[in-house]
């Protein structure tokens, strides 16, 4: 029941918020109100995110909120495990934020077109030449001002344990910019829906935010294992969440 709920409420969402779009988009377009719109269109995505998470009975314990500054952008690192993880982690972003999504996102028209109003990226795995002009369009939102998250495993990990090794070339957009990174450890996300497709069931999930990395502090060797580096600390905030939820 909880996931046709959703479905439902995700569409009604897509479709009656044309006109709120379409005039944010509008008004986006003079330049001293771009940010205003941004910003507005973001807590409207995040108040329907957080009733869907509402309507999935999802319970959600966050931990080390206070590491995430307010003032400056930054480059989110989170496992990946569940569709859900994309609603739990924008649902608390304190400012404008793109997420990398993959490219055949592109095909669902209305929820594609929201994306692109709040900066997300698609990236195409299959073309390295359209994949680096993704990361580098990421690079000018940070110095714009406007933080990233990108799933360094690549894609959704399907397996209970490890994580999938991390994606060295995830951390471009903070070596290039120097912009403090973020990791994310995201526990028992997938017993919201995949554990048991097609339905949804309430449970209990954590979200814990890392120390932030600075790029900048970091010896050059180190900065070529970043994402290793951060996959270590990621796993280390998963084990310690085991105790939050069993």
């Amino acid at each position: 029941m909880r996931f046709f709920i959703d479905v439902i409420f995700l569409a009604s969402f897509l479709i009656l918020g044309i006109p709120a779009y379409l005039v944010l988009c509008l008004l986006g377009k003079v330049e001293k109100w771009k940010y205003k719109t941004d910003l507005i269109a973001l807590r409207i995505v995040q108040w329907a995110f957080k009733c869907m998470l509402f309507i999935a009975g999802t319970k959600t314990i966050v931990i080390g909120e206070e590491h995430v500054p307010k003032d400056q952008p930054v480059l989110y690192i989170p496992n990946h495990r569940s569709y859900f993880d994309i609603l739990l982690l924008y649902s608390r972003v304190p400012g404008l934020t793109g997420f990398v999504s993959k490219d055949s996102m592109k095909k669902f028209y209305l929820l594609r077109d929201w994306m692109k109003k709040l900066h997300c990226l698609f990236l195409n795995r299959e073309n390295p030449r359209e994949g680096l002009k993704t990361i580098l369009q990421g690079i000018e939102n940070i110095n714009n001002g406007i933080s990233m998250c990108i799933f360094p495993e690549g894609t959704r990990n399907k397996m209970d344990g490890e994580m999938l090794p991390f994606k060295e070339g995830s951390m471009k957009m903070a070596e290039k910019t120097g912009c403090l990174v973020i990791p994310v450890a995201l526990s028992n996300t997938a017993e919201i829906f995949e554990n048991h497709m097609p339905w949804i069931r309430s449970c209990k999930v954590v979200i814990k935010y890392g120390a932030p990395i600075d790029p900048k502090t970091l010896s050059r060797q180190e900065q070529k294992h970043l994402g290793a580096m951060c996959r270590d600390k990621i796993q280390e905030m998963l084990d310690k969440n085991k105790t939050l939820i069993s």
